[in-house]
């Protein structure tokens, strides 16, 4: 048997060795999660971005998404899952300290929405960085309207310490180069994502229903039922927000990013980045000397590409996601299917985060073929089925190569491998807190009551009360409960001197430029 054929099991059991065990310590996370600004009656804020929380642009944990209303709160890269919840609450802490009477939106899908003219777009100042990311976001408004873009959600960032890398590389590495090894196997996981990432809505999903004002003049096919006066839900969905309602782009369906290798993943977005969209063109790129979008091609940039997971390269200043993937390969994934956790006040619990380090080493460690059509096809099906059904009893799931099997006795089938990945990390550094992740998840596949979906949905129902009520009332008691906090990693100074550090970055990048708007993103896209 040659190194590279190690089945999970045999990897499992290579890695329980006392020798290669702590190598495996040091998993490294980020977060970043995203919340909108809301007034205290539900509405979302039409006020800019806090000036007292610094540069947008600039800031290295309290910046803006789409909307000068959508915040994004990062954290930085963290080996331990208590810090990374501190960072992350204290960043929470210090905002609600400086937002007067207005509070953030607990849920991922929108408050109460008024249209998308009532949507402002995020503003980052004259530099023509600043101005790229506003028009980016003016292109992503005329391309797929502005509710769309105000959806809430967390991403996770993953990756394995360097002892990890060179423990498997001398394991299985048949002598290349270890930074294509590393490659190769983050795209293996991604591969394995997609094909039992389904698990992630179903588990983490939290947004059953909606406020109705999401869908004012919106053409949809799903069979909604009401609660209230203006809450539209399905029955058995797990989240709405990665449905067809939600992060889609019919354009990028043809698309074909390939995830066999790295050189392919990158070719294929390039070809992406310069495919012409018909329906886009029709938009015009400058208009009366007005820019409307940053082009008119599929994607305007790579960060456009929605994807439920992506490879990701720390990129340098004015370099493309693209080229620093392709110089420096792979350096860590993202996972973006996560919902916001209404019942966590930062959005994510520690469970969650020991859950999602299970199962993307578990994808990791799992051999991972190439994805044919067929298969990929496939595993859209079952996504989307899980979306908008998971909870369904009975519901069958589609499986590659076999007979189809129901929900439950697919997802007990790879926790019976999830539990063992599991041991495997509370054997290193878990002190038994993986197990109890693994446990409580596993209950969740058992009964679909114990799903996120399920306890907003009852909580409404239970209540028959709307869903900006629901809201409301959990918005309220975390500004209260964070404003109250303390400071568990940073002090409030930090923050302070942050904001006042990112308002003079933002200043030298407006005065460094020498050269035009137009001639920038020549230049950028001519890279």
């Amino acid at each position: 048997m040659t190194k590279t054929t190690l089945t999970l099991a045999e990897r499992l059991q290579a890695w329980h060795s006392p020798a290669r065990l702590p190598a495996i310590k040091g998993i490294r996370r980020g977060i970043e999660r995203e919340s909108l600004r809301i007034t205290p009656d539900g509405h979302l804020a039409q006020t800019s971005h806090p000036e007292v929380l610094g540069s947008a642009l600039t800031h290295a944990n309290i910046t803006t998404d789409f909307s000068e209303s959508l915040m994004e709160f990062i954290t930085p890269v963290s080996d331990s899952v208590e810090i990374l919840l501190a960072q992350l609450g204290d960043i929470h802490g210090y905002t609600m300290r400086h937002l007067g009477e207005e509070q953030l939106w607990p849920l991922s899908m929108p408050c109460l929405l008024k249209g998308d003219d009532h949507i402002p777009l995020a503003r980052y100042g004259s530099s023509n960085v600043g101005r790229m990311k506003t028009l980016y976001r003016q292109g992503l408004h005329h391309r797929y309207g502005s509710r769309m873009q105000v959806i809430s959600g967390v991403h996770f960032n993953f990756s394995m310490p360097d002892s990890f890398w060179s423990e498997w590389h001398q394991l299985e590495g048949n002598g290349g180069c270890l930074q294509d090894f590393v490659s190769d196997k983050y795209l293996g996981l991604i591969r394995n994502v997609y094909r039992f990432g389904w698990l992630i809505p179903y588990l983490f999903g939290a947004s059953p229903a909606l406020c109705g004002s999401f869908l004012d003049g919106r053409d949809h096919q799903l069979p909604f039922e009401r609660l209230g006066k203006g809450t539209l839900y399905l029955p058995y969905a797990t989240s709405l927000r990665l449905s067809d309602l939600g992060y889609t782009n019919n354009a990028q369906a043809e698309l074909n990013i390939s995830l066999s290798s790295l050189d392919e993943y990158v070719a294929s977005l390039r070809r992406a980045i310069g495919t012409h969209a018909a329906e886009f063109a029709k938009i015009g790129v400058k208009v009366d000397g007005e820019y409307r979008q940053l082009n008119d091609n599929v994607l305007q940039i790579e960060n456009e590409l929605y994807a439920p997971i992506r490879p990701k390269r720390t990129a340098e200043s004015g370099e493309k996601p693209s080229e620093a993937l392709a110089t420096r390969g792979i350096e860590y994934i993202e996972v973006r299917s996560v919902d916001v956790n209404p019942f966590s006040a930062v959005g994510i619990d520690a469970s969650q985060i020991r859950f999602l380090d299970t199962f993307l080493l578990w994808c990791l460690l799992t051999p991972s073929a190439s994805l044919t059509e067929g298969e990929i096809a496939l595993n859209r099906r079952n996504f989307n089925k899980v979306v908008l059904e998971g909870r369904k009893p009975g519901l069958e799931l589609e499986v590659f190569g076999g007979e189809p099997l129901t929900l439950k006795a697919l997802g007990e089938r790879y926790f019976g491998e999830l539990k063992e990945v599991a041991a495997l990390l509370d054997a290193c550094c878990g002190r038994g807190c993986y197990g109890k992740a693994h446990a409580q998840q596993l209950a969740a596949i058992r009964d679909p009551g114990l799903t996120l979906s399920a306890r907003v949905l009852d909580e409404l129902q239970q209540s028959g009360q709307d869903i900006l009520p629901f809201g409301l009332a959990l918005s309220k008691h975390y500004h209260q409960q964070l404003q109250q906090s303390r400071p568990r990693y940073w002090e409030d100074s930090y923050f302070d001197e942050e904001g006042a550090r990112s308002e003079m970055r933002q200043r030298k990048i407006e005065s460094s430029d020498t050269i035009g708007f137009d001639e920038f993103l020549q230049n950028y896209f001519g890279q």
